[in-house]
């Protein structure tokens, strides 16, 4: 990117560039019916940002309606095409954990798309927006029985068991219903994506899966015998039990991923484990997941893959690996989530206080040396939400973008933090960033990117409540999840009663019979 006059700060990363046109917004981060008018206002499908924030308030979430539904029809034409000649097409599962709602649930549906889900609630959500039981799936490591049962009676296409214990939970419960329950087995393929070691699931020395290590142990399960892995006894118990069907196996090897190389190894890895299978029990189990993960970009250094490109890749290693083996191809299936809703959505903020601070660049952390006398300038911005709804940099440390959206942005940019209102000091929203030195309290700032894993783990932390989200389509924006009011959050108070005239009132609450 070319440089402007303004200089580059030592204390910005070094990935992060000056940007030469402030008004521009990076294509790649937005959904792509946002654009910036003559005016110098961001708009979503032609609607300014400034009418949603009079109407809505802000924070806001705004999701491009289309944008989602263009992602999602792209995974699902791209993977069909790519494994059309060796198994048909592919079955693609939204994962419903990056964000839900039950009108999102529609466009799934609408789409053509299968909704994976990971609890009861959203399961409840899936089955609320009519989706067929056959075309969801129940993730989760610890599932209680009533979210299996709800699985059961449902007619779920199928239920991810992760543990050995579950096997037998799941295929029992089947069989008290006089049911039979679509089971696929979780692995942990010990396939190490570039992730954060927070999101990467398929490691040994995590909660997830059934490792494919031989040798761990007594007492994991009752086929086969203890040399095998628990991967093995537990094909072999879920075999073996009357209430299970099983269709196959899944993997999901992190998240945030650019590259295809770990979801082929993993694919390589997972299909030997099925001609093992097949040699032992004289079975070809006629599904395979590989789950998700698809990374998009969230800053100008993130450089995500097409999924045609990841599709294709895919479908080279499964067709030549069961070529290698023998083995029919499997029915394969993934299961995207922020690659869809991810870029589909940004937040919007009302800017507040404004303070520049000093610091050297010895502190910041920069390896060049420099006389620690001499300080650098960092502009803070705060806004009017934070780690309540996007709670992901102080999770992850994650890196996020912004732009002035309500208005051209025109003075020089200077290195800007955009922060929070909660009483943190990690309360960070985008920790580098490039911001026009004028903003000040009042103007709008859009935080593109944040469809995933904001809303679904925003709290009320500081008694905040949790922004609405706005759906934008043909030029009109409609509310699909309604932010909450501080008549919300009183809702859940449970009040205390009056004291009857003459009557003591008791000295502790009715938990302390609970807890004595």
């Amino acid at each position: 990117m070319a440089m402007t006059s303004a200089q580059a700060s030592p204390l910005a990363p070094e990935w992060l560039s000056v940007p030469a046109d402030q008004a521009r917004l990076d294509a790649k981060l937005w959904a792509e019916d946002v654009d910036r008018g003559a005016d110098g206002v961001v708009r979503v499908d032609g609607v300014p940002v400034t009418d949603l924030a009079a109407q809505y308030g802000t924070p806001l979430f705004v999701v491009s309606e289309r944008d989602f539904r263009t992602r999602a029809a792209t995974f699902r034409d791209a993977f069909d095409e790519a494994f059309a000649d060796l198994c048909g097409g592919v079955d693609v599962f939204y994962a419903g954990k990056s964000f839900l709602c039950t009108e999102v649930a529609h466009w799934v549906r609408e789409e053509g798309l299968g909704l994976d889900t990971c609890s009861g609630g959203e399961l409840a959500v899936a089955l609320r927006a009519g989706l067929p039981g056959s075309r969801l799936g129940l993730h989760g490591n610890n599932k209680s029985a009533a979210e299996i049962v709800r699985a059961i009676d449902a007619g779920l296409g199928r239920i991810v068991v992760d543990s050995i214990q579950e096997v037998a939970l799941v295929g029992d419960l089947a069989v008290q219903r006089g049911r039979t329950a679509n089971v696929m087995l979780r692995l942990t393929p010990g396939v190490h994506a570039h992730t954060h070691e927070f999101i990467a699931t398929a490691h040994e020395d995590q909660k997830f899966g059934l490792s494919l290590t031989t040798d761990q142990g007594p007492g994991q399960g009752s086929g086969g015998d203890d040399a095998s892995s628990p991967a093995a006894r537990a094909v072999a118990d879920a075999l073996a039990h009357p209430g299970i069907e099983l269709l196959g196996v899944h993997c999901h090897i992190g998240s945030q991923i650019f590259e295809p190389e770990g979801f082929e190894l993993a694919a390589q890895r997972l299909l030997g484990f099925l001609a093992e299978v097949r040699d032992r029990h004289g079975v070809e189990l006629p599904e395979l997941d590989l789950g998700g993960g698809y990374g998009i970009a969230y800053t100008e250094a993130d450089e995500p893959r097409p999924a045609r490109e990841i599709a294709q890749a895919m479908a080279a290693v499964v067709g030549a690996t069961c070529r290698d083996l023998g083995l029919a191809v499997p029915r394969i299936s993934i299961e995207p989530g922020r690659a869809i809703v991810g870029p589909s959505t940004f937040t919007l903020y009302t800017a507040g206080t404004t303070k520049t601070v000093r610091v050297d660049a010895a502190a910041n952390g920069s390896e060049v040396l420099e006389d620690t006398s001499v300080t650098h300038p960092r502009r803070y911005v705060s806004v009017d939400g934070g780690m309540s709804d996007n709670p992901r940099p102080v999770l992850y440390g994650a890196d996020y973008s912004a732009v002035l959206a309500s208005r051209t942005p025109e003075a020089a940019p200077v290195l800007s933090r955009v922060v929070g209102k909660h009483c943190e000091s990690g309360d960070i929203v985008v920790r580098d960033v490039y911001l026009p030195e004028d903003i000040g309290a009042g103007d709008l700032l859009a935080v593109p990117g944040t469809g995933a894993y904001c809303w679904v783990l925003s709290s009320n932390y500081n008694y905040l409540t949790r922004p609405p989200v706005v759906a934008v389509v043909d030029g009109v924006a409609r509310l699909i999840v309604r932010g909450e009011t501080e008549e919300d959050l009183f809702r859940r108070d449970v009040q205390r009663e009056p004291a009857s005239p003459g009557k003591a009132e008791p000295a502790t609450d009715s938990g302390a019979s609970r807890t004595a």
